[in-house]
């Protein structure tokens, strides 16, 4: 078959070592779909687009490499966008494929048109159309690179239905690798000379781009400057949760008490985080004063230094190089700062008590304890992820794929994807009620692609993170929050998965070893039924409430 602009596209991501795409296939990149059947890469078809972008985004965290996935225009595109707002505040390398009308209807408010340069360029770092075939692999291999240099984050590259088709004889090329920025001996001279003189100093890791080899090095750093650590919202797998130096997680719903804490500091060193709401208590954590004299902000993305906070010392630099700098700073101790943050963190992790239904506190537990240390854990969102966050215990980089765009819907398409391109590795993703019927679709994407994840509903009958708040602002004035829920296990159980459904704390262990034998076949499913009242971990409604 002669060689088209789609084939160009295909083999540039063969090029770039893509090895999984995530599309729902459309007329109007076909051509890009035929070129894709020849190519040494596995097409996974999925049931909605925002699942297929998730997947990607999900892929896209586990490789280190941009994700792929591919929508048709106009619908496709718009439910695809919250993939792009999740790559864009996870800082995940995307690229996103949007079929367009042909150059002959521009303009022309043709059928499913949009204009996507306007509709995504506040989310996307780049769009680009392709019009040009000897062009094309210069433009692909371009929204690559952009994808994962920087701060990484999504691309799109908007596809012209007439232009696929079109003969190209341009190359295929990798995108370049870009050497990530460290450090200057300046910086680090001054940065010496500050934790010299900290006595309660906090080191706190987040951010991309992260290997396993830059955990051992956070690990080895901590030990040698004698730093308590403490990872950024839904980072945790950026230090071994288990180890002597964690003092916990700081995001929505962090340890009051490490909270304090970490206000008593007297210097706070980040690593790869960017400082946002979450992570800073809503932005309350600092004042102006304290950054100036005692925060220390390193990080990949150059906008992120000094956005809210002029820190003493900006360093542009990404945790690989930063990490490295820091093992070459004089040792130091302080094993009475350390271990009083770190007992804050045990004292947080023992499992909190419910009156009535599951104890999703220890149905965790027996998930970190069965599925092992190198497991990936996967969720959405809503106050059942307090639970997952507070009592999974991360020791490895890669085991947690959560969303910091706080999106719902992400759990399910995200287990899948991980599933598919780290296999061997167990996955679970422990969704809530609300949650998961935002993707339950693909459960049939799970069956028909042998995904082996292991699905955990947690079903409380309401959306609890909202009822929460009203139960806060507008005590006995609940609304919009109820729930009215299928039988789950019977729905898994109709796309052909292995499904259980668990009334009592007492009944979730042997329910999870049936679970994990029938993995060896086919995707499984337990029903976990909450009491509505146990609205987060250690927190009961009240009559009335």
């Amino acid at each position: 078959m002669a060689r088209t602009l789609a084939s160009v596209i295909a083999e540039s991501l063969v090029a770039a070592g893509i090895t999984h795409a995530f599309c729902v296939p459309g007329e109007s990149y076909l051509p890009l779909l035929d070129a894709l059947r020849d190519m040494p890469l596995r097409l996974v078809t999925c049931r909605h687009e925002a699942a297929a972008a998730h997947m990607a985004e999900a892929a896209g965290k586990l490789a280190g490499r941009p994700g792929v996935a591919l929508v048709t225009r106009g619908p496709g595109a718009t439910h695809a966008a919250i993939g792009l707002h999740t790559a864009q505040q996870d800082s995940t390398p995307l690229l996103l494929l949007i079929g367009q009308v042909g150059d002959d209807c521009v303009g022309r408010e043709a059928f499913q048109e949009m204009d996507y340069h306007r509709l995504f360029g506040s989310v996307a770092k780049r769009v680009v159309t392709l019009r040009e075939p000897a062009r094309a692999g210069e433009q692909v291999a371009a929204a690559l690179a952009c994808a994962m240099s920087g701060r990484p984050g999504p691309v799109v590259v908007v596809l012209p239905d007439d232009r696929l088709a079109l003969p190209s004889d341009a190359a295929a090329a990798p995108p370049a690798a870009v050497e990530p920025p460290a450090p200057s001996a300046e910086a680090l001279a001054t940065l010496a000379a500050l934790l010299a003189s900290a006595k309660r100093p906090v080191l706190l890791l987040g951010g991309p781009g992260w290997r396993e080899a830059d955990r051992l090095a956070a690990e080895a750093v901590a030990e040698r400057l004698g730093l308590p650590v403490v990872t950024a919202w839904r980072r945790k797998d950026r230090f071994d949760n288990r180890h002597p130096h964690y003092a916990g997680e700081l995001g929505l719903g962090a340890n009051p008490a490490l909270v304090a804490a970490v206000r008593e500091a007297d210097l706070l060193l980040v690593v790869g985080a960017r400082l946002t709401e979450n992570e800073t208590q809503g932005y309350d954590l600092l004042d102006d004063a304290f950054a100036s004299r005692a925060l220390v902000h390193a990080c990949a993305d150059p906008d992120a230094l000094g956005r809210v906070w002029q820190p003493r010392l900006a360093i542009h630099a990404a945790p690989g190089p930063m990490l490295a700098a820091l093992a070459t700073l004089p040792p130091a101790r302080r094993p009475a700062w350390v271990a009083r943050l770190a007992a804050l963190h045990a004292a947080w992790i023992a499992p909190t008590a419910v009156a009535a239904g599951v104890n999703p506190a220890e149905v965790v537990r027996l998930l970190g304890e069965r599925l092992g240390p190198h497991a990936i854990v996967c969720n959405g969102a809503g106050n059942f992820a307090a639970w997952v966050h507070r009592f999974t215990l991360h020791r490895r980089v890669g085991t947690q794929l959560a969303p910091v765009s706080g999106a719902m819907g992400y759990g399910v398409p995200a287990a899948i994807a991980a599933a598919l391109v780290a296999p061997g590795r167990p996955v679970a993703c422990v969704a809530g009620d609300g949650d998961v019927l935002m993707a339950a679709g693909e459960l049939a994407t799970a069956m028909h692609e042998g995904a082996r994840v292991l699905f955990v509903v947690m079903d409380n009958g309401q959306y609890g993170t909202i009822r929460m708040h009203q139960a806060r602002h507008y005590p006995g004035r609940p609304v919009a929050t109820a729930l009215t829920n299928p039988d789950f296990a019977a729905l898994a159980r109709s796309f052909g998965l292995h499904a259980e459904t668990v009334e009592d704390t007492a009944a979730f262990a042997p329910a999870l070893e049936r679970a994990l034998a029938a993995l060896d076949a086919r995707p499984a499913l337990l029903h976990c039924r909450l009491d509505p009242a146990e609205i987060a971990p250690g927190r009961r409604l009240e009559p009335g409430a």
